[in-house]
């Protein structure tokens, strides 16, 4: 059986507000540590029937980069429930919430 580690790196600064996000597997092809400004972790704890979360940004995360982010996180996950259930009409109404969203975010930045 393979195995291969994640680890993520949090550099805090005296606020305790990540600075720096910093990773790497095992199974990576690139030795170095890779640097990330934002990272959504989500567990499921099968026993308690609950999601864990984790959620970070550093300061260095623009509010566009943010929304950039989460449109392609549920993208993703749209595309994940899809690979997982087959749920096609679930999956497409997940993709369309996720355009709405994203083009809705869009115009706020456009007033501002």
């Amino acid at each position: 059986m393979n195995q291969s580690t994640i680890t993520i790196d949090i550099n805090l600064d005296e606020n305790k507000i990540p600075h720096q996000i910093q990773w790497n597997a095992t199974q990576s092809n690139s030795e170095e540590k890779q640097e990330a400004k934002a990272m959504m972790v989500s567990l499921w704890d099968g026993r308690d029937k609950a999601a864990l979360r984790i959620d970070l940004w550093t300061k260095e995360m623009m509010v566009d980069e943010m929304g950039d982010f989460f449109y392609q996180t549920m993208m993703t996950m749209a595309d994940t429930f899809d690979r997982a259930t087959h749920q096609k009409e679930l999956v497409g109404e997940m993709k369309t919430f996720a355009k709405d969203f994203y083009g809705k975010f869009r115009k706020t930045l456009e007033q501002q």
